[in-house]
C-alpha cells in the first residue's frame, strides 16, 4: 500500500483531522478560469495586474500585446511578454487566433493564413501554449447559415481549403479549438468528425445561438451534454451572464455539464461589453465572478443532467427552514435550497471561515463557522450535513439532540455504529433523519425498480455495475487530506464515488446476502483503494459483480450497468466515450430504447422530500434505516477486503 510522504493532525473545530501533505508538485488545473486581456480595453502590461489581483492563474492572448496582436509578435517581445506573464504568476490560456476566420479565400489569401499559422505556431512555443483558438474558412453570409452541416459539397470545398493548416497544425501538436462564432456549433462538429483529430474540439461560446437552438430548447441536458464532450475552451460573454444584460444562462448547469463530461481547459471570459455605463475592466469583473459562482463544488463527478428542471412546481406549505454545514459540495446544495420550493435557506456554517463568508454573502443568507448558534435558531428546522464523511456523527447528534431535523449527505458515516447512534437518537426524539441518495429521484432508476418488481426482467439472475473515474492527488490533498482516508472518507473509490451506484443496486434489487471484495491502490499516495472489486450474492442466487477504479486516464464518470434475468434484460451507460447516454431494455424478445413504464419522482431532489416529510409526513426516499443497509453493504465488502479476505454476510440493522 502507498503512503503519504507526511501525516498529521489539524483541529478542524470540529475534532482532530488527519493532513495528508505530499511534496510533490501539484498538477495543472482540469477546468480553470481565464479572461482575455484585451477585453480590459487595456494593454497587456496595464490589463496583467489587474487580472492578477482577481486571483487568475491563466489569460488569454489575441490582441493589445504590446501594441498588437499576439501571432505578429518578434521574438523579443514575444521573450518580453512570457517575463511579464511570469511576473505576475499567470499562464497562458488559449491563444486566440483568427486564424482562417474567412469564407472559401483564394490563393493568395491562403497564402497569408499560411503565414499566420507559422506566426502561431513562433507563439505558442515561446509562450508555452499548444491550445489555439481557431475557424476553418466557413463564414457564410445569412443566406448560408447552417448549410455546411447538410451540403456535403460545400464541406469538401472547405475540407480542401483547409487541409494544408491542419496538417501543419497536427505537425507542430496545437491543440484547435474551432469557435461557432459566425457557424454554428452543428457546423463545428461536423468539420471536427471529417478533419478525426481527437484532441482537437470546439472552442464553445456558449451565448453563441443559445437564445436560436432548436435542440436547446427541446432538451436543454442533451444540447449541453454533446457540446459539452467536444469543448477544448469556453467562451463566456457578458450578455447572458451579468444580470441586466438580458436573459441569464444558466451557467451553473453549463460547467456543471463540461466537468461532468470531463472536460480540461479555459472558461475564458471574451467580455464584449453591451452596456458602457460601466466600464470594460467592471463589467468583465462581473462576468468572471458569475462564473465563479457558477462553478462546480465537487470535482467531475456523477451528475444528474437528465432530467430538465421543474419551475412550475409548487409546495402549498410554509418553506422549511433549513442550515447547510459543510460548503464544498454545500455550496452547490445550499443554492438547491434556495431554488427549492417548499425550503427555506436560513444560514450556512463551515469551519473555514472564509469560504462560510463568500458563500453566504454570494447567496444573501447569515454564516458562522460555529455549529452551536444555528442549534439555537428557532428558524432552523433542519440541518443539511455535508461536512466529509466521518464527521457526519458529529454534527448529526448535537442537531437531532437540538431537536433539528438532519439530512446527510452520501453516504450516511464512515462507521455502521456511527449510523446506527444517529437512527436510536432520531427515533428517540421522534425527528426525521434522511440520507440524500440523489440517484433515487432519477427516472432511469425509479424505471429499472419498478421494471425489477412488476417481473417484467422475469426472476434476476445477475448483473454487473462499472464505474471509471480520474481523481488527481490535488483532488486527494485538497480540504486537509480527508479524501482516500479510512476514517475520515471511509475508505476509497468504493466508498466516495461507488456508493452512489451501490445504493441504486440495492435500491433496485435489495440488500444482497453476503459479498466479497478486494482492493488494490495502483497509482495514488492514499491510505485506501483507488481500484476496488466486489460480488455481491442474492439468496435467490441472482449475482452482481462490481468494479471501479479513480485511476482511469480520462476525467470522466464512466459508468455502465447491466442487469438480466429469465425473461428480459437492460444495459446503461454513460461518459467515457459515449458522447450521450446509452439505454437499451430487452423486452419481449427485442431491444427497445425505453423501459416498459417511465416513471418520474413527484420530488424535485433530496430537500424537496425531506420538507414534503417534515411538513406532511410524506415518505422519506432514503430513510436513516435505508441509508444504512446501504452503509452496511459497504461496510461488508471492506470487512471482506481487509479481513475475511473471503465471503461476508451483510450486517442487518440492530432491534429498534
Amino acid at each position: 500500500m502507498l503512503l503519504p510522504s507526511s501525516v498529521h493532525l489539524i483541529w478542524d473545530g470540529f475534532g482532530w483531522i488527519l493532513s495528508l501533505r505530499e511534496t510533490t508538485v501539484s498538477e495543472e488545473p482540469n477546468m480553470f478560469t481565464s479572461v482575455f486581456t484585451d477585453e480590459l480595453g487595456l494593454d497587456l502590461s496595464e490589463a496583467l495586474p489587474i487580472l492578477q489581483s482577481w486571483g487568475l492563474t491563466h489569460v488569454d492572448l489575441r490582441g493589445r500585446i504590446l501594441g498588437g496582436s499576439f501571432e505578429n509578435l518578434t521574438d523579443e517581445q514575444l521573450a518580453e511578454v512570457k517575463g511579464l506573464l511570469g511576473r505576475h504568476s499567470l499562464k497562458v490560456g488559449c491563444l486566440e487566433s483568427s486564424l482562417a476566420k474567412v469564407h472559401l479565400p483564394g490563393r493568395e489569401r491562403r497564402e497569408a493564413e499560411a503565414a499566420k499559422l507559422e506566426r502561431i505556431v513562433r507563439a505558442a512555443d515561446a509562450l508555452g501554449c499548444r491550445l489555439v483558438r481557431a475557424f476553418f474558412y466557413w463564414q457564410p453570409g445569412e443566406e448560408e447559415a447552417g448549410r455546411l452541416a447538410e451540403n456535403p459539397d460545400a464541406l469538401r470545398k472547405v475540407l480542401e481549403a483547409f487541409s494544408p493548416l491542419a496538417e501543419r497544425a497536427k505537425q507542430e501538436g496545437l491543440v484547435l479549438g474551432f469557435e461557432n462564432c459566425g457557424v454554428t456549433s452543428e457546423e463545428v462538429l461536423r468539420v471536427l468528425d471529417a478533419l478525426d483529430e481527437p484532441r482537437w474540439g470546439l472552442a464553445w461560446d456558449v451565448a453563441n445561438g443559445w437564445w436560436t437552438s432548436e435542440e436547446r430548447t427541446a432538451n436543454l441536458a442533451t444540447y449541453m451534454n454533446r457540446l459539452a464532450g467536444r469543448t477544448r475552451v469556453v467562451h463566456v460573454k457578458a450578455r447572458g451572464a451579468v444580470q441586466g444584460l438580458g436573459e441569464l444562462i444558466p451557467y451553473d448547469r453549463v460547467l456543471q455539464a463540461l466537468s461532468t463530461a470531463g472536460f480540461q481547459g479555459p472558461v475564458s471570459i471574451e467580455t464584449h461589453n453591451p452596456d458602457r455605463s460601466a466600464s470594460n475592466v467592471e463589467q468583465t469583473h462581473r462576468a468572471l465572478e458569475r462564473v465563479r459562482r457558477a462553478w462546480p463544488s465537487a470535482a467531475p463527478g456523477m451528475v444528474n443532467t437528465a432530467e430538465p428542471p421543474r419551475p412550475d412546481v409548487e409546495r402549498d406549505y410554509e418553506p422549511v427552514g433549513f442550515v447547510v454545514v459543510g460548503l464544498g459540495m454545500g455550496r452547490s446544495r445550499a443554492k438547491t435550497v434556495q431554488a427549492t420550493p417548499g425550503t427555506r435557506l436560513v444560514g450556512v456554517c463551515d469551519i473555514d471561515k472564509e469560504r462560510a463568508r463568500t458563500c453566504g454573502e454570494e447567496l444573501g443568507v447569515p454564516w458562522t463557522s460555529e455549529l452551536a448558534p444555528w442549534l439555537k435558531n428557532e428558524d432552523v428546522e433542519a440541518v443539511y450535513v455535508l461536512t466529509p464523511t466521518g464527521r457526519h456523527a458529529e454534527v448529526a447528534l448535537p442537531a437531532l439532540q437540538a431537536g433539528k431535523h438532519v439530512l446527510l449527505t452520501k453516504p450516511m458515516e464512515a462507521s455502521l455504529g456511527a449510523c446506527d447512534a444517529m437512527i436510536r437518537l432520531a427515533r428517540g426524539r421522534g425527528l426525521l433523519l434522511a440520507v440524500d441518495f440523489e440517484m433515487r429521484f432519477d427516472t432511469f432508476v425509479l424505471s429499472l425498480r419498478e421494471a425489477v418488481s412488476a417481473g417484467q426482467l422475469g426472476r434476476v439472475l445477475g448483473g454487473q455495475v462499472s464505474l471509471k473515474v480520474l481523481r488527481t492527488m490535488e483532488y486527494f490533498r485538497a480540504n486537509g487530506g480527508w479524501r482516500g482516508t479510512r476514517r475520515w472518507d471511509g475508505g476509497g473509490v468504493l466508498s466516495n464515488q461507488t456508493v452512489h451506484h451501490i445504493d441504486q443496486v440495492a435500491y433496485v434489487l435489495g440488500v444482497p446476502d453476503r459479498v466479497r471484495c478486494d482492493i488494490w491502490t495502483q497509482t495514488h499516495d492514499i491510505e485506501a483503494e483507488d481500484l476496488g472489486c466486489a460480488v455481491w450474492q442474492y439468496a435467490d442466487g441472482a449475482t452482481v459483480s462490481l468494479c471501479a477504479t479513480t485511476s482511469y486516464p480520462h476525467h470522466t464518470w464512466y459508468f455502465e450497468l447491466e442487469l438480466h434475468g429469465s425473461k428480459g434484460a437492460v444495459s446503461t451507460a454513460s461518459g467515457g466515450p459515449l458522447q450521450e447516454q446509452r439505454e437499451r431494455w430487452f423486452l419481449d424478445g427485442v431491444w427497445v430504447g425505453g423501459p416498459p413504464r417511465k416513471v418520474q419522482s413527484p420530488w424535485i431532489n433530496a430537500a424537496d422530500n425531506f420538507a414534503a416529510a417534515v411538513r406532511t409526513g410524506a415518505p422519506l426516499a432514503c430513510s436513516g434505516s435505508d441509508g444504512r443497509q446501504t452503509q452496511s453493504i459497504l461496510d461488508a465488502m471492506y470487512r471482506s477486503a481487509y479481513g475475511q479476505r473471503g465471503w461476508v454476510d451483510v450486517e442487518p440493522e440492530p432491534p429498534a
